[in-house]
């Protein structure tokens, strides 16, 4: 503990933050994307650009759950679950889908989906291989190559560690309204500070809402033991009754046929009148314990929760009609709902998406003051002539590596979503592998750069730079590789496809500016001086101005100051 709470405070802000900065920057970034996973996976399947896109008809829903049964009885008999997905607003189109028997060694089988267009007459089978948005919002809790329990441990105690950051961050900030409207360019780690301070407070309450909820969707992997008493150890019947949708039996040796799905209808509409349906799913087909899922539309409402209503395949009874309705759920189900935010309209998914950046800039400018601040502490050292520590240099490189990197993966990847060979084995894992590599490629640069002890300013020029042109080629590309123009999506009210392209420029512009200011960046020159004794040297014999004495003695007045010593 340090002498005052105040300067505790600080300590722990610091320190609970730095710890994982890094890892907050991947998990915020793919959070962020994840808004729009749906948008994604739709602009990384080009083959539904066309003829495709269709409304949810509640007068078809009949005809649609028959010709979807006969579709898939013809041409995926022994599967373990046939699905029926209708058009949404995020999912514009009507798919059949089966899910193949796991092989050995596998938790699920591989699923398959054909989509039907919009005459209802042919079936589109030919579907790139791709994981889409789904890749980014895996990788915001999976970290991907990681076990899953491993990986989960991993973000839930960085999630720990970023709502101590928060709460400590509001206990030492003293001018919390006050900074909120002060920016001051051009000022070294004061700016860096008050770019801190704008993206933390700006978009404070977003903040602490998705931290919380963030370690609330984990929170019976942390805390297991009152659920584990209940059920007297039996996980599997906690998940059944938590969601029974999750739980699927195994099919039965035993053959018996299965009814028509569409003749539930007037049964479905007892219980939910014409309120819309996202799906039907058929587990076990053609055996005797076979089940038939009708899947609520939820998406307008505050729930993260599947509405169901469970028949018996063979006899058409009702089963079960889905989901507890206990308090305790409906508020674990509305704080769940609050992170995914899956109820959100276009508008506000855009909203939380812009405070998901916000969150990036957060962690983004606390990583830079740090390395500022080390490099003011060392300036004795560097104007001596001796080359900067190896800690303010790897701290540089993981930011380049991060700050820089994670836009170019992610172009990296949108490109290799559309230039790899449509029959090239494992593709959707070449389209990872990609983001990956760009991101390892950006990193191992970086720290050989540091290493060597080059400038800096150059790299992240570059990186910037080369960020900005991806992103403002990617409608080319997308417009070359699928035949659907910006201008020719607007035309034809795909605006979904038209959103991408949009964000991809505003993308573009935002790194552009940001490698035209990095010459002006006091954090560049600072960066370029420790290379160069003779500037440094310089700088070092000019007299204290007042108002850089002004600005040293408010900058300690915050606590940072103390916090890295």
């Amino acid at each position: 503990m340090k002498e005052t709470f105040f300067r505790s405070m600080t300590w722990l802000h610091t320190w609970a933050g730095l710890a994982v900065c890094w890892l907050l920057l991947l998990i915020f970034f793919a959070g962020t994307l994840s808004y729009f996973r749906h948008e994604i996976s739709l602009w990384s399947k080009p083959e539904l650009h066309k003829s495709v896109f269709q409304d949810y008809d509640q007068n078809r829903l009949a005809q649609q759950i028959a010709q979807g049964q006969a579709y898939l009885t013809e041409t995926a008999p022994d599967a373990t679950r046939w699905i029926i997905s209708f058009p949404s607003e995020r999912k514009p189109y009507l798919s059949f889908g089966w899910a193949d028997a796991p092989k050995k060694g596998e938790r699920r089988g591989k699923f398959h989906e054909h989509v039907v267009d919009q005459d209802g007459q042919q079936m589109i089978t030919e579907i790139r291989d791709s994981r889409g948005g789904n890749f980014f919002y895996r990788l915001h809790f999976d970290l991907h190559y990681l076990p899953v329990v491993v990986a989960r441990w991993i973000v839930g105690l960085a999630t720990m560690a970023m709502l101590i950051a928060l709460i400590s961050g509001v206990v030492i900030h003293k001018r919390i309204f006050k900074d909120f409207f002060s920016f001051r360019p051009a000022k070294g780690s004061r700016s860096w500070l008050d770019a801190h301070n704008i993206s933390s407070v700006m978009a404070l309450p977003y903040h602490l809402i998705i931290t919380y909820t963030g370690l609330i969707t984990l929170m019976f992997m942390f805390m297991p033991w009152g659920a584990l008493q209940q059920y007297d150890g039996d996980v599997r019947a906690f998940r059944a009754d938590l969601n029974p949708a999750r739980i699927q039996a195994k099919p039965s040796q035993a053959t018996a046929p299965l009814i028509e799905a569409a003749g539930l209808i007037d049964k479905v509409q007892q219980q939910w009148g014409a309120a819309p349906l996202k799906q039907v799913s058929i587990s076990a087909p053609g055996r005797d314990n076979s089940r038939i899922s009708f899947t609520l539309n939820s998406e307008q409402r505050v729930t993260d929760r599947r509405d169901l209503l469970i028949f018996d395949g063979v006899t058409g009874q009702l089963i079960s009609k889905g989901n507890p309705e206990s308090a305790t759920y409906k508020t674990y189900d509305t704080l769940m709902a609050l992170h995914t935010a899956r109820f959100a309209d276009w508008a506000l998914r855009g909203f939380f998406f812009l405070c998901g950046l916000l969150g990036c800039a957060m962690v983004a400018t606390g990583t830079l003051l740090w390395a500022v601040k080390i490099a003011q502490k060392q300036q004795k050292v560097i104007q001596s002539g001796t080359k900067p520590t190896v800690g303010l240099r790897l701290v540089n490189g993981l930011n380049i590596s991060f700050i820089c990197g994670l836009p170019l993966a992610t172009a990296a990847f949108f490109y290799a979503n559309r230039l790899l060979p449509l029959d090239i084995a494992s593709r959707a894992q070449r389209e990872v592998d990609a983001f990956f590599i760009t991101l390892a490629v950006i990193a191992l640069v970086a720290l050989w750069d540091g290493l060597r002890g080059a400038q800096s300013w150059r790299r992240w020029r570059q990186w910037l730079l080369l960020g900005a042109l991806t992103f403002a080629a990617l409608p080319l590309i997308g417009a070359v590789t699928s035949g659907q123009s910006l201008l020719g999506n607007m035309i034809d009210n795909q605006w979904t496809l038209v959103g991408f392209d949009i964000v991809s420029l505003l993308l573009a512009l935002a790194l552009g500016f940001a490698a035209r200011q990095v010459r002006q960046s006091k954090l560049i020159n600072l960066n370029r001086s420790a290379t160069s004794p003779k500037t440094s040297k310089a700088r070092a014999g000019r007299p204290a101005t007042p108002k850089t004495a002004a600005i040293t003695r408010e900058t300690r007045d915050t606590g940072l100051e103390e916090a890295h010593q």
